[in-house]
Order: structure tokens, then sequence, then C-alpha cells
């Protein structure tokens, strides 16, 4: 299909993959870049916007997104979290497989694949499951998924316990050039707690989930991708000596990668306090010196990139007891705002390494197209305000869930446009 063309004026454009950060004309056409330079002459019939004060990014991808579809779509659908992830500045989002039935199969993934088409919103690249079922006992037909549009094999929220399987599927991934993406927990330590083991926990009588169950999972999984060369992606980390294992194992040239989640990055288990159930998460929020060794690792590229681990849940099933309630949050219309806020603004971070984080890593690590303003490359273009200051207030969301404990927060760097193909798929009204 051919569009029409866009020219987008006189923004801030900020490219890591180019190294380029400076005020420019980027000319989109036919759905990809055309041109990147200043003073781009007019285009015949092309939308212009103006980005004057505005920054333009290769579009933003986030790696962990649960789309619900298919089986739960009270919670979320394909195509309201697609429209949820234009609204904050996203043009590609991962699906996880953890539906019902879990995506285990390649008419499943075709399925996502072909519902995320038709929406016409953010991208969405759809993962497989490790093992049939999610059960941790046969692995599935890598790939057939791969053929059908799967871009990486994970069981997500069902940690594989059995090493043995690990070890086969980091093996069998190769052949297929994916990675293999893995919920860090020892269920045997982890089992029935609720949030992080420490003194909040004690102090509200609920049973807690150490930070071991994490540690020990995490180095497992570099121990087996160090056996096998396969490649391991780590879900949102949360532990500070996590963090430490995965910065030695890069050092010793493991095929690791990892990510943090902003929930992680900003908030520690006092949130809980009063029982509150949009702090509950899997894994837990941790203790200060966790959330500090997470947001070091983030900075430093131990970690890299961020994703939000996008969860809904109705309202009422978060209305439950905490025990109760299941783990969660939504993010895909706040990470931006949210990190732009509190490591740019903060002088933590430069705008350059805030996309590399959040669009060329996740482009790099998933094989995904994208992560680049280069002539040639996709027309996936983020623009957003940096002096825009607005109050996350859930009502607004497109998100057909509201589990957010940021609601109230003050933030400030906001989406105008979200651009994929060429096409503007969302701007702020």
């Amino acid at each position: 299909m051919i569009h029409r063309p866009l020219l987008i004026r006189g923004g801030r454009v900020v490219d890591p993959s180019q190294g380029v950060d400076e005020v420019l004309d980027l000319l989109l056409v036919n759905g990809a870049v055309s041109a990147l330079s200043k003073n781009v002459g007019p285009a015949a019939e092309a939308r212009e916007i103006d980005a004057t004060g505005l920054v333009v990014t290769p579009g933003l991808i986030d790696p962990h997104v649960h789309l619900r579809e298919p089986g739960q779509e009270h919670k979320e659908t394909i195509a309201s979290g697609a429209r949820a992830a234009a609204a904050g500045g996203i043009t590609s989002v991962c699906a996880m497989p953890n539906t019902d039935p879990p995506i285990d199969d390649p008419a499943t993934v075709g399925f996502v694949v072909a519902e995320g088409r038709r929406v016409g919103a953010a991208r969405v690249y759809p993962m497989g499951t490790i093992s049939v079922g999610m059960a941790g006992e046969a692995l599935t037909e890598f790939g057939e998924m791969v053929e059908a549009g799967a871009v990486a094999v994970t069981d997500d929220g069902h940690p594989v316990m059995d090493s043995g399987l690990m070890r086969l599927a980091l093996e069998y991934a190769q052949a297929f050039g994916i990675p293999v993406v893995d919920h860090p927990e020892d269920l045997s330590l982890s089992r029935d707690g609720s949030m992080n083991e420490g003194l909040v926990s004690s102090r509200l009588g609920l049973k807690g989930k150490p930070n071991a169950s994490e540690d020990i999972h995490i180095v497992r999984d570099i121990l087996l991708a160090e056996l096998t060369g396969g490649r391991i992606h780590l879900q949102h980390v949360s532990t500070r000596h996590g963090v430490e294992a995965i910065r030695r194992a890069k050092g010793q040239g493991v095929q690791v990668t990892a990510e943090a989640a902003p929930h992680h990055l900003l908030l520690t288990d006092e949130a809980v306090d009063g029982y509150r159930t949009e702090a509950k998460m899997n894994p837990p929020l941790r203790s200060p010196e966790d959330r500090d060794a997470v947001r070091q690792g983030l900075l430093d590229g131990t970690l890299d990139m961020v994703a939000t681990d996008h969860a809904p849940h109705h309202y009422d099933e978060k209305e439950a007891a905490f025990d109760d309630a299941p783990n969660g949050v939504v993010g895909l219309e706040t990470s931006l705002g949210l990190i732009h806020t509190h490591f740019v603004e903060k002088g933590l971070m430069d705008l350059g390494t805030m996309v590399e984080r959040m669009s060329l890593a996740p482009a790099r690590v998933f094989n995904l197209p994208g992560g680049t303003l280069k002539v040639g490359g996709p027309g996936d273009v983020t623009v957003f305000d940096p002096q825009a200051e607005w109050v996350v207030d859930p009502k607004l969301f497109l998100s057909k869930s509201r589990n957010t404990p940021f609601a109230g927060w003050k933030l400030k760097g906001k989406p105008r446009y979200t651009v994929v193909g060429g096409v503007v798929v969302w701007e702020a009204k």
C-alpha cells in the first residue's frame, strides 16, 4: 500500500544508531525513511508536521507486553494494547505467549501477527512458548513458530524449572537465530509468596519471595548459555545480585541480555504498604538497595533495555485481598514519561542513551525492524514534547485496564505523534 509522504520538520532528531543529535528534517516515503538532513525540500502531496521544540526518535519498542488475546479479552485485546502502545509513543511491542490457549503453535502465532496488522497501530511481534502448553515438559516446534512470525521463545511467567529442558531450548534456538527469553524465578523458593521478603512483608504479615529465588535462576541461565553458546534474555531483573551476575557474565563473553521495568527502577516494596494491590507484581518490588542496583545496571548497560511488562488486569481482580490479587501493572502509556522524567530530566541519562535503551537495543536483541532512522529503514518514529508536563490519570488510558501504581504522578515528557510505516497512527489532541 502506498501512503502519502510525511515530512517532519525542524525537530531535534536523536538517533544513537547514527550518532545523530541535532535539528533536522525527516522525510518518510512509502513507509520508509527517504531523507534525514537539514532543509529537506518539499515533497509532492506530503503531510508536514512542524516539530519545532519536539524530539524526534526512532520508534520506541517495548519487548515485554501482555496483550491477553486469545482468551482474556476482558483485560486487553491485541487492538486495545496496540493502540495503548501507540498512545505511549511506542511503535512496536513483543507480545507474550501466556494467553489462553498459549501461543505454542504456528497457527496461534499467525493469528496474533494477522490481528496486529489488522489493527493498524503499533506493530505486534509475538513470542512463542518454549514448552508445549507452558508445562515445562516438551519443547515446542521453534522453527514452525519462527516461520509464522515469532521473534523469540519464552514461557514468560512460567519459569522453565527443568535445567535439561532449558539447555535443549538454548541449543535448539540457535538454529533459528532467536534468543530464549526467561522469567528468572526458582519456584521452590518463591511459591506462595506475594511480595518481596523483607521488613515490609514481615510488618504486613505477608509471605515473601526472597531475592535468592531470582538470583539462583539467573545464575543457572547464565551457566547454561555459557555451556551451549546460546542467547539468553532475562526478563524484568529486580535484584542487586542478579545485576552483578549479569555484569560478570557479559565481561566473560556470555551471550546474555536483560531488561529492567520502570516499576523496578522507581519503586520499592514500601509501595505495597496499605496492601496496595496495584503495587503487586512478579518479580515483586524489592528493597531500596535492589532498586538502586537495577537503576545502575540500566545506566551502565548491564541491563540492555527498558521493558514495561505491561500486564493488564480487570478492576475486580485487583480489588481482591492482597494474597489473592493477580500480579502485574500496566505500563505502555507511562514508560516514556517515567524514564524521561526520572532519568533524563534528573541528569542521570542523556536522550541518546534513553533512545538506545528504549528502541535500538530491543530492535538489536530481537532482530526487529526499526531502532534507527537510517535512510531505507522503516518509517517508525516517535515524536514527543520534552517540556510537556502531565499527571498520570488511568481513566484516560487507551488500555482496557487501569492497574498502575503511578496514578497521580507528575511527569515531564509526553508523546505528540506516533508514526508506524510512515503513517501517523496516534497524535495528541
